[in-house]
């Protein structure tokens, strides 16, 4: 595979072909690249959900600004941010990586104070920006992965948090959403899939020292 040969193929897909589906096996590739994100302290505050649902979907089209997208994809990914990270959270991932890695517990103690420390430290607001800038390396690795893989997707900030928030019941999930990837395959008559790349010079946008 030609890696940048397919991100010079991928674009943000503006017209999804309906009759074409996106296999449960790509799927899995997604949710698993999702998983496989690096997070910030392996915290991973941020979850994924999947819709594939198009009643689902419908009432999210005006709340996405009418963008059809939502819509026409195979699936709609949401990228949402835990509202509040508590002591548990930094526990349970501990707990995590001493069933996984057999880590004793002197190691993981002072790592585990530190962090519940440095959390209880943040405000609500501050802790809900941090799990944001995971969400977007969350985005740019589904990306990538999407391109490489053959998937088409749209990266979308152009929605309405709360009213996908209201529509999808997240506040029962402690969640909010913020960013959105609908995958699934190009139309053939979208006109963006012809329309050459725009960036800079590569000796523009790379400084090496």
């Amino acid at each position: 595979m030609d890696t940048i040969k397919q991100l010079n193929w991928r674009y943000a897909t503006k017209k999804f072909d309906t009759t074409k589906k996106l296999s449960k096996a790509k799927l899995n590739v997604i949710t698993e690249a999702f998983n496989l994100t690096a997070t910030s302290f392996g915290l991973q505050t941020i979850k994924l959900i999947v819709i594939e649902d198009k009643k689902i979907r419908e009432p999210l089209v005006e709340a996405s600004y009418n963008q059809n997208q939502v819509l026409n994809a195979s699936y709609l990914l949401v990228i949402c941010i835990q509202k509040n990270i508590d002591d548990d959270d930094v526990k349970n991932y501990y707990n995590n990586i001493k069933d996984i890695r057999n880590t004793p517990e002197n190691i993981l103690k002072p790592y585990r104070e530190d962090l519940i420390n440095m959390m209880q430290g943040m405000s609500v607001q501050q802790c809900q920006q941090w799990s944001t800038n995971q969400a977007y390396i969350a985005l740019g690795n589904l990306m990538t992965v999407c391109a490489i893989e053959g998937i088409d997707s749209c990266p979308m900030e152009g929605f309405l948090p709360s009213k996908y928030d209201e529509i999808l019941k997240l506040d029962q999930k402690g969640l909010k959403s913020v960013l959105l990837l609908p995958v699934g395959y190009r139309a053939d008559d979208d006109m963006f899939s012809e329309f050459k790349k725009v960036r800079k010079p590569i000796e523009e946008a790379v400084i090496i020292i």
